[in-house]
Protein backbone atom coordinates (compact mmCIF):
# COMPACT_ATOMS: atom_id res chain seq x y z
CA UNK A 1 0.00 0.00 0.00
CA UNK A 2 2.86 2.36 0.78
CA UNK A 3 4.33 1.79 -2.67
CA UNK A 4 0.97 2.40 -4.33
CA UNK A 5 0.28 5.66 -2.49
CA UNK A 6 3.17 7.50 -4.11
CA UNK A 7 3.84 8.29 -7.76
CA UNK A 8 1.38 5.59 -8.99
CA UNK A 9 -1.49 7.08 -6.98
CA UNK A 10 -0.64 10.61 -8.15
CA UNK A 11 -0.64 9.54 -11.80
CA UNK A 12 -3.85 7.57 -11.45
CA UNK A 13 -5.47 10.23 -9.30
CA UNK A 14 -4.92 12.92 -11.93
CA UNK A 15 -6.69 10.84 -14.56
CA UNK A 16 -9.63 9.91 -12.33
CA UNK A 17 -9.91 13.50 -11.11
CA UNK A 18 -10.50 14.51 -14.73
CA UNK A 19 -13.02 11.71 -15.16
CA UNK A 20 -15.03 12.80 -12.12
CA UNK A 21 -15.14 16.36 -13.47
CA UNK A 22 -16.22 15.13 -16.90
CA UNK A 23 -19.08 13.15 -15.33
CA UNK A 24 -20.25 16.27 -13.49
CA UNK A 25 -20.06 18.33 -16.68
CA UNK A 26 -22.19 15.71 -18.45
CA UNK A 27 -24.88 16.20 -15.81
CA UNK A 28 -24.51 12.75 -14.25
CA UNK A 29 -24.48 12.20 -10.50
CA UNK A 30 -21.64 11.48 -8.09
CA UNK A 31 -22.98 7.95 -7.35
CA UNK A 32 -22.92 7.25 -11.12
CA UNK A 33 -19.30 8.40 -11.29
CA UNK A 34 -18.27 6.24 -8.31
CA UNK A 35 -20.12 3.20 -9.61
CA UNK A 36 -18.50 3.57 -13.03
CA UNK A 37 -14.99 3.89 -11.55
CA UNK A 38 -15.48 1.12 -9.02
CA UNK A 39 -17.04 -1.39 -11.39
CA UNK A 40 -15.38 -0.63 -14.74
CA UNK A 41 -12.00 0.55 -13.39
CA UNK A 42 -10.46 1.21 -16.78
CA UNK A 43 -10.34 4.71 -18.21
CA UNK A 44 -10.93 3.77 -21.85
CA UNK A 45 -14.08 1.84 -20.97
CA UNK A 46 -15.22 4.52 -18.54
CA UNK A 47 -14.94 7.26 -21.15
CA UNK A 48 -16.87 5.20 -23.68
CA UNK A 49 -19.57 4.51 -21.09
CA UNK A 50 -19.71 8.19 -20.14
CA UNK A 51 -20.06 9.27 -23.76
CA UNK A 52 -22.92 6.86 -24.36
CA UNK A 53 -24.65 7.60 -21.05
CA UNK A 54 -24.44 11.36 -21.59
CA UNK A 55 -25.95 10.90 -25.03
CA UNK A 56 -28.81 8.80 -23.71
CA UNK A 57 -27.54 5.52 -25.17
CA UNK A 58 -29.15 2.20 -24.29
CA UNK A 59 -27.65 0.15 -21.45
CA UNK A 60 -26.74 -3.00 -23.39
CA UNK A 61 -24.82 -1.33 -26.25
CA UNK A 62 -23.06 0.89 -23.71
CA UNK A 63 -21.97 -2.12 -21.67
CA UNK A 64 -20.72 -3.96 -24.76
CA UNK A 65 -18.79 -0.89 -25.92
CA UNK A 66 -17.16 -0.38 -22.52
CA UNK A 67 -16.21 -4.07 -22.38
CA UNK A 68 -14.64 -3.89 -25.83
CA UNK A 69 -12.65 -0.80 -24.89
CA UNK A 70 -11.27 -2.62 -21.83
CA UNK A 71 -10.52 -5.85 -23.70
CA UNK A 72 -6.81 -5.29 -23.04
CA UNK A 73 -7.35 -6.55 -19.48
CA UNK A 74 -7.72 -10.14 -20.71
CA UNK A 75 -4.13 -10.56 -22.00
CA UNK A 76 -2.90 -8.57 -18.99
CA UNK A 77 -4.59 -11.04 -16.64
CA UNK A 78 -3.15 -13.98 -18.58
CA UNK A 79 0.35 -12.47 -18.34
CA UNK A 80 0.28 -11.85 -14.60
CA UNK A 81 -1.56 -15.03 -13.55
CA UNK A 82 1.56 -17.27 -13.35
CA UNK A 83 3.11 -14.83 -10.87
CA UNK A 84 0.20 -15.14 -8.44
CA UNK A 85 0.34 -18.87 -7.67
CA UNK A 86 -2.16 -21.59 -8.45
CA UNK A 87 -4.62 -21.43 -5.55
CA UNK A 88 -8.18 -20.21 -5.78
CA UNK A 89 -7.28 -17.06 -3.83
CA UNK A 90 -5.71 -15.49 -6.90
CA UNK A 91 -9.22 -14.94 -8.27
CA UNK A 92 -9.41 -12.11 -5.72
CA UNK A 93 -7.17 -9.97 -7.95
CA UNK A 94 -9.49 -10.02 -10.98
CA UNK A 95 -11.43 -6.81 -10.15
CA UNK A 96 -8.14 -4.95 -9.75
CA UNK A 97 -6.34 -5.83 -12.98
CA UNK A 98 -5.71 -2.32 -14.28
CA UNK A 99 -2.79 -0.57 -15.92
CA UNK A 100 -1.06 0.77 -12.81
CA UNK A 101 -1.31 -2.30 -10.51
CA UNK A 102 -0.49 -4.61 -13.41
CA UNK A 103 2.61 -2.65 -14.45
CA UNK A 104 3.86 -2.52 -10.87
CA UNK A 105 3.13 -6.21 -10.35
CA UNK A 106 4.95 -7.31 -13.49
CA UNK A 107 8.04 -5.42 -12.29
CA UNK A 108 8.00 -6.34 -8.58
CA UNK A 109 6.39 -9.80 -8.27
CA UNK A 110 9.19 -11.83 -9.95
CA UNK A 111 11.60 -10.67 -7.23
CA UNK A 112 9.34 -11.63 -4.31
CA UNK A 113 9.00 -15.03 -2.62
CA UNK A 114 6.01 -16.98 -3.91
CA UNK A 115 4.06 -16.62 -0.66
CA UNK A 116 4.44 -12.82 -0.65
CA UNK A 117 3.28 -12.15 -4.20
CA UNK A 118 -0.50 -12.34 -3.83
CA UNK A 119 -0.60 -10.26 -0.60
CA UNK A 120 1.69 -7.64 -2.15
CA UNK A 121 -0.44 -7.33 -5.27
CA UNK A 122 -3.72 -7.15 -3.31
CA UNK A 123 -2.29 -4.44 -1.05
CA UNK A 124 -1.05 -2.38 -3.99
CA UNK A 125 -4.23 -2.93 -6.00
CA UNK A 126 -6.64 -2.07 -3.16
CA UNK A 127 -4.75 1.13 -2.37
CA UNK A 128 -4.79 2.09 -6.07
CA UNK A 129 -8.53 1.38 -6.35
CA UNK A 130 -9.28 3.50 -3.27
CA UNK A 131 -7.15 6.33 -4.68
CA UNK A 132 -9.11 6.15 -7.95
CA UNK A 133 -12.43 6.29 -6.09
CA UNK A 134 -11.32 9.24 -3.96
CA UNK A 135 -10.00 11.14 -7.00
CA UNK A 136 -13.25 10.51 -8.90
CA UNK A 137 -15.27 11.98 -6.04
CA UNK A 138 -12.91 14.96 -5.73
CA UNK A 139 -13.09 15.64 -9.46
CA UNK A 140 -16.89 15.54 -9.46
CA UNK A 141 -17.09 17.98 -6.56
CA UNK A 142 -14.38 20.30 -7.94
CA UNK A 143 -15.64 20.27 -11.54
CA UNK A 144 -16.52 24.00 -11.66
CA UNK A 145 -12.90 24.83 -10.73
CA UNK A 146 -11.26 22.68 -13.44
CA UNK A 147 -11.11 24.18 -16.96
CA UNK A 148 -11.80 21.80 -19.86
CA UNK A 149 -8.23 22.08 -21.21
CA UNK A 150 -6.79 21.21 -17.80
CA UNK A 151 -9.05 18.17 -17.50
CA UNK A 152 -8.00 16.98 -20.95
CA UNK A 153 -4.35 17.22 -19.93
CA UNK A 154 -4.99 15.32 -16.68
CA UNK A 155 -6.44 12.38 -18.62
CA UNK A 156 -2.99 11.73 -20.09
CA UNK A 157 -1.15 11.64 -16.74
CA UNK A 158 -1.59 7.92 -16.11
CA UNK A 159 -0.84 6.78 -19.70
CA UNK A 160 2.28 8.97 -19.61
CA UNK A 161 3.36 7.38 -16.31
CA UNK A 162 2.83 3.93 -17.80
CA UNK A 163 4.80 4.89 -20.92
CA UNK A 164 7.69 6.07 -18.75
CA UNK A 165 7.68 2.73 -16.91
CA UNK A 166 7.86 0.90 -20.24
CA UNK A 167 10.66 3.16 -21.44
CA UNK A 168 12.63 2.43 -18.27
CA UNK A 169 12.29 -1.30 -19.02
CA UNK A 170 13.13 -0.99 -22.72
CA UNK A 171 16.36 -2.96 -22.26
CA UNK A 172 14.47 -6.03 -21.01
CA UNK A 173 13.81 -8.79 -23.56
CA UNK A 174 10.76 -8.13 -25.71
CA UNK A 175 9.93 -4.68 -24.35
CA UNK A 176 11.50 -2.51 -27.07
CA UNK A 177 9.79 -4.38 -29.97
CA UNK A 178 6.48 -4.11 -28.12
CA UNK A 179 6.93 -0.35 -27.70
CA UNK A 180 7.81 0.12 -31.37
CA UNK A 181 4.95 -2.07 -32.56
CA UNK A 182 2.53 -0.17 -30.35
CA UNK A 183 3.66 3.16 -31.79
CA UNK A 184 3.28 1.85 -35.34
CA UNK A 185 -0.20 0.49 -34.61
CA UNK A 186 -1.43 3.60 -32.78
CA UNK A 187 -2.80 5.36 -35.92
CA UNK A 188 -5.23 2.46 -36.31
CA UNK A 189 -6.86 3.38 -32.99
CA UNK A 190 -7.34 6.92 -34.25
CA UNK A 191 -8.63 5.80 -37.65
CA UNK A 192 -11.15 3.27 -36.29
CA UNK A 193 -12.12 5.29 -33.21
CA UNK A 194 -14.99 4.44 -30.91
CA UNK A 195 -14.88 1.39 -28.67
CA UNK A 196 -12.98 -0.82 -31.12
CA UNK A 197 -10.03 1.35 -32.10
CA UNK A 198 -7.92 0.68 -29.01
CA UNK A 199 -8.34 -3.13 -28.85
CA UNK A 200 -7.74 -3.48 -32.61
CA UNK A 201 -4.55 -1.41 -32.42
CA UNK A 202 -3.43 -3.41 -29.39
CA UNK A 203 -4.15 -6.69 -31.16
CA UNK A 204 -2.19 -5.64 -34.23
CA UNK A 205 0.73 -4.13 -32.30
CA UNK A 206 0.94 -7.02 -29.86
CA UNK A 207 0.83 -9.58 -32.65
CA UNK A 208 3.62 -7.79 -34.52
CA UNK A 209 5.78 -7.70 -31.39
CA UNK A 210 5.10 -11.36 -30.63
CA UNK A 211 5.99 -12.46 -34.15
CA UNK A 212 9.14 -10.32 -34.16
CA UNK A 213 10.35 -11.89 -30.90
CA UNK A 214 9.46 -15.36 -32.18
CA UNK A 215 11.44 -14.78 -35.38
CA UNK A 216 14.45 -13.53 -33.43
Amino acid sequence: MAQALGAPALAMGATFLAFGAAVAEAGLSLPWALLCTGAVYGMAGQLVLLQLAAGGGAALPATIAATAANARFLPMAVAIAPLLGRGGRRWLVLPFIAITPWAAGMRVLPGLPDAARLPWFLGFALASWCAAMAATAAGHLAAPLLPAEFRAALLFANPLYFALLLAADAARPGVAPALLAGILAAPLAFAVGGAWGLPLAGLLGGTLAFLWNRLR
